[in-house]
């Protein structure tokens, strides 16, 4: 059976690779009124002698508040790069791997921005399933939108801010925070390096015998990170995945660096998806912020 499932399933990739490439004009979807006001707060939570960190909010789409935590290390000169993170599905901005993500790269020099996912965190709404294929699939896409808008505001909020150099901003987003990413990444050009982790493309290989269907496509077109990731280059992408992962299939991972141009690198850790070496994840993702988002020098 589970030979039948691989052979199944590279049929499947191979029709894909064949059928129509040209692209989807879906890019326009997640275009924006960027000059409404962001009717944002930013407000001292604590200060230490390391750092000072800030709750913060601001108006995205669909008259949405995004809730966020900005982190200022002390010693640095401003105008800082800054890095926006995000978390994954069911977690916070507050999450374990998060704060350690965001500890580390404070210490390394980077302001860090890190928001709530819609309906997660501080914006929960509604307890409906996440799923693409059930009966809440529009409103599980609706959480990818969203939150790529909300990624796009941003920047516009980081762009307002005269501590942090709008010319300097990174990205690093796990698991589903990497699948939205990639999206945001290839719509954004404010965002000059992306790093990508614990995600893929090619979704609709979700759907089985439906994979190949127009409702399917159709429906996937918006939220389908190899729609969007050709458009990261000429900047510089790294992903990092699991050889072993349990929750994003390897093979979607290859399919989508596989897409990418170059300048691209991709790393892979021997583990499933919640045991990847989130320290090795972190300093992977520095040291490519290092490379190409700090001045000669800043760089460690």
């Amino acid at each position: 059976m589970q030979f039948k499932t691989i052979i199944y399933l590279f049929i499947l990739v191979f029709l894909i690779s064949c059928g129509n490439s040209k692209l989807l004009p879906v890019s326009s979807f997640y275009e924006y009124d960027k000059k409404l006001p962001l009717q944002d707060s930013v407000k001292l939570i604590k200060e230490t002698a390391d750092y000072k960190l800030f709750y913060v909010t601001f108006q995205s789409v669909q008259n949405k508040k995004v809730t966020g935590l900005l982190t200022i290390p002390a010693g640095h000169e401003n105008p800082l790069p800054v890095i926006i993170l995000l978390h994954g599905k069911g977690d916070r901005k507050t999450v374990d791997y998060i704060e350690y993500g965001n500890e580390l790269l404070y210490k390394n020099g980077f302001a860090v921005l890190r928001i709530d996912i819609i309906n997660h965190g501080d914006r929960i709404e509604n307890s409906y399933d996440f799923d693409f294929k059930g009966d809440t699939r529009y409103w599980t896409r609706d959480i990818l939108t969203q939150t790529v808008f909300d990624l796009r505001r941003a920047v516009d909020f980081i762009s307002s801010r005269n501590e942090l150099d709008q010319n300097r901003i990174g990205f690093l987003g796990i698991s589903l925070g990497g699948i939205t990413g990639t999206i945001f990444c290839g719509v954004e050009k404010r965002v000059q390096v992306p790093v990508i982790v614990l995600a893929g493309g090619q979704m609709n290989l979700m759907f089985g015998k439906q994979a190949l269907s127009a409702n399917t496509k159709n429906y996937l077109s918006i939220i389908e990170p190899i729609n969007f990731v050709e458009q990261i280059a000429p900047r510089p992408l790294l992903m990092i995945n699991a050889e072993n992962d349990d929750i994003i299939p390897p093979l979607m991972s290859k399919l989508l660096y596989k897409k990418a141009n170059k300048p691209k690198q991709i790393i892979w850790y021997t583990s499933k998806h919640h045991d990847i070496p989130i320290n090795d994840v972190y300093t992977d993702g520095i040291n490519w912020f290092n490379t190409h988002l700090k001045p000669e020098n800043e760089k460690k």
